[in-house]
């Protein structure tokens, strides 16, 4: 399947974790990460419009679209069920996502967060019959879906919807072979389709980034790179990978992912058994596999901070901390023990993780 040539690189820049400065987008800073990513040769950018509150896409407008040549540059974003309740909200959405942008076409298009409970939203709406219509006016180049469900029900999207041209799945070395997630045969009905793959959540929202002990340990004897390096060369080194994207949210990070992904190399066969012996120590250690979209909070009616408390879980699994931080997410909001157990949380949850059940657990840890 032919798409824009204008993509230059399988290296993008997604934009759900920017810098932040008191709640606020720092601009500066981020104009300084737009402008490295673009003078390494990189030109791809994801936003949606619930990132960060809607602070995203303008983010996006004051730093990138308003400072540098349409033609320099591949902009995605995305059509979410959350901010649109009938088929006559969708177009006043998409001006308004256009607007917040700065621009007077996106590139890629994707039918956010599909499952199955959702794509038959995006159906009786005829969100799929609007994209069309929208890149038959020039305003949309590719349309696509982003995707969190079993790999028999992106089967049959692709059946049902053959005007799909990309899928985005969370694809990453822990995730491969998760039976929840289950990127490997996700992954594997694009490829019998001939879809190209976007990957997100390479790092698995950073948690491949800070590793437990015995893990980083595994990385260390390998004489060089970063955790980060491993993850998302892991994800780039399949077939049929258009585009893998990393949340950068300072200039650090920026830099290390620009060194190993500007001359891309395929992992070696030595990195690949180090990768499998570091999946092996995941899966003995129980983690909670949050990936901080921060989807949950959203919906959450008493104000959970359900990832910073996932990630306080997980510090205490793996380098049994975590209270401290515990105290400051829960000082000014809502303990794990304040969940009424209304479930919107898991509705929502690209995971699919038993919120519920888990937060009843930090609590029995943390609030004893």
């Amino acid at each position: 399947m032919r798409i824009d040539n204008k993509v230059k690189k399988n290296f993008g820049f997604g934009c759900m974790r920017l810098p932040m400065a008191n709640g606020q987008v720092d601009k500066e800073e981020f104009s300084r990460m737009v402008d490295t990513f673009l003078e390494n040769g990189f030109n791809y950018f994801d936003t949606a419009h619930g990132y960060l509150d809607g602070k995203s896409e303008t983010a996006l407008r004051d730093c990138l679209t308003s400072r540098h040549p349409r033609e320099s540059y591949v902009l995605t974003n995305k059509l979410s069920t959350l901010h649109f309740k009938t088929e006559a909200d969708i177009r006043p959405l998409f001006e308004s996502q256009l607007k917040a942008c700065g621009v007077e076409y996106f590139d890629f298009y994707l039918m956010h967060a599909q499952n199955k409970g959702r794509h038959e939203k995006y159906k009786a709406c005829r969100a799929y019959e609007i994209a069309a219509e929208l890149m038959a006016e020039g305003k949309i180049r590719h349309i696509g879906i982003s995707f969190h469900d079993t790999a028999e029900v992106l089967e049959q999207i692709l059946q049902d919807c053959p005007q799909i041209e990309v899928v985005q799945l969370q694809f990453n070395y822990v995730d491969y072979e998760d039976i929840s997630v289950q990127a490997r045969k996700c992954y594997e009905v694009c490829r019998k389709h001939g879809k190209p793959v976007i990957v997100m959540e390479p790092v698995k929202g950073g948690s491949l980034v800070k590793l437990p002990e015995a893990a980083q340990k595994v990385f260390d004897d390998l004489g060089g790179g970063s955790n980060a390096s491993y993850a998302i060369r892991f994800a780039a080194s399949f077939e049929g990978i258009m585009m893998v994207l990393s949340g950068m949210s300072n200039m650090e990070q920026m830099n290390d992912n620009i060194s190993f992904m500007k001359d891309f190399r395929p992992l070696t066969a030595q990195e690949r058994e180090a990768v499998n012996k570091v999946c092996g120590i995941f899966r003995s250690m129980e983690l909670i596999p949050c990936t901080a979209c921060r989807y949950c909070t959203e919906v959450c009616p008493t104000g959970i901070a359900i990832p910073d408390l996932f990630a306080c879980m997980n510090g205490r699994k793996m380098f049994n901390a975590g209270g401290g931080y515990y105290n400051i997410y829960t000082r000014d909001g809502s303990k794990a023990s304040d969940c009424v157990k209304c479930g919107q949380c898991e509705d929502i949850c690209p995971q699919k993780l038993p919120i519920r059940s888990l937060l009843e657990d930090v609590a029995a840890e943390f609030e004893q």
